[in-house]
C-alpha cells in the first residue's frame, strides 16, 4: 500500500514537473495573473462605488447596508459566472495535452514496464492535472475576491464557492478528457469532445420548455435522457450564482449526476488503458 500511494505520489509530481515544462503551469499561472491586473486597472470596479453613491442619495439610509451588500454580491455573482465559463475552457484546453502526452510512443512502453499499475499510472495523471488546474483556479478566485473586498469592503465568503464548484466540475470533464485520450490519442479530439459537452449542457439545461416544446413523448424521452446522463456544466454554474447572491438552494441532482457521469468516464478509461497493448 505505501508503495502504491508513493507512486502514485511521483507520478503527480511528474505531471507537475511536465506542466513546468511545457509551460502550461506558468502560462495558467500567468493568464490568471492578467486576469486579476484586468479587474484590478481596466475595470477598476467603480460600478459598485456608485452604485453606493447612488444608494445613498434616492435610497436613504435605513437600508443602505442590505442595499449595498446585493450590489456587490451582484458583482460577485456576475465575476464569479465569468470566472467559473473562461476557467473552465481554459483548463480543459490545458489539460488535454498533458494526458495525450502520456500516450506517446517510446514513453509509454516505458511507464508500463515499470513495477507499477497501469490503474497507478492514470490515476497519478488524472490526479496531477486536477491538482495543477486547482493551484491555478484558487490563486485567480483568492486573487479576484481579495480585490473585491479591499474595493468594497465586503468580504463575501460564499463568492469563495466557485473555487470548490469549477475544481470539482473540471475534475468530471477531465474524465471525458481521460477516456478520449486514451481511445483516440488525439489531443485535438479530447478538447473538441469535452468543450461540445460544455456548449450542449446550457441547451439541454431547458428542459421545462423542451418538455412543452416537444411534439412526442419519444423526443422528450430521448432529451431528458440526455439532460440526466451527461455533465451540469450550466447547473453547476448557475448554483455557484444562486448561493452568491443568497437565492434559493434547487438541490443536489446536478452535483450527484455529474459525479456519476465523471466515475462511469474514468472507470471506463482505466479499463482500456489497463487492456490495452503497448
Amino acid at each position: 500500500m505505501t508503495d502504491a500511494l508513493m507512486a502514485t505520489g511521483a507520478l503527480i509530481r511528474d505531471t507537475f514537473r511536465e506542466a513546468l515544462a511545457r509551460k502550461i503551469f506558468w502560462g495558467l499561472f500567468g493568464l490568471s495573473l492578467v486576469m486579476i491586473l484586468f479587474f484590478l486597472f481596466i475595470l477598476k470596479i467603480d460600478i459598485v462605488e456608485g452604485g453606493v453613491a447612488t444608494v445613498s442619495l434616492f435610497g436613504g439610509t435605513s437600508n443602505r447596508t442590505q442595499d449595498v451588500d446585493r450590489i456587490v454580491r451582484g458583482v460577485y455573482g456576475g465575476i464569479a459566472t465569468f470566472l467559473y465559463t473562461w476557467g473552465m475552457f481554459l483548463s480543459v484546453f490545458a489539460s488535454s495535452g498533458l494526458i495525450a502526452s502520456v500516450l506517446e510512443p517510446g514513453r509509454i512502453e516505458l511507464l508500463v514496464s515499470k513495477p507499477v499499475s497501469r490503474t497507478h499510472i492514470l490515476l497519478g495523471r488524472y490526479a496531477g492535472n486536477v491538482l495543477v488546474v486547482s493551484c491555478n483556479v484558487i490563486f485567480l478566485v483568492l486573487g479576484i475576491w481579495t480585490i473585491l473586498g479591499l474595493k468594497t469592503g465586503i468580504w463575501s465568503g460564499t463568492f469563495l464557492i466557485s473555487i470548490a464548484t469549477t475544481i470539482f466540475i473540471f475534475a468530471v470533464l477531465l474524465g471525458v478528457v481521460v477516456l478520449t485520450g486514451v481511445l483516440f490519442e488525439s489531443t485535438a479530439l479530447s478538447t473538441m469532445v469535452t468543450v461540445a459537452l460544455m456548449i450542449m449542457s446550457p441547451i439541454l439545461a431547458q428542459t421545462g420548455l423542451m418538455m412543452r416544446l416537444l411534439s412526442s413523448e419519444w423526443s422528450r424521452g430521448i432529451w431528458r435522457t440526455l439532460y440526466y446522463s451527461l455533465p451540469k456544466v450550466y447547473d453547476m454554474g448557475k448554483m455557484t450564482l444562486d448561493a452568491i447572491q443568497s437565492r434559493t438552494f434547487s438541490g443536489f441532482m446536478p452535483i450527484w449526476t455529474s459525479a456519476l457521469f465523471g466515475a462511469v468516464m474514468l472507470s471506463a478509461a482505466l479499463a482500456v488503458f489497463s487492456r490495452r497493448d503497448f
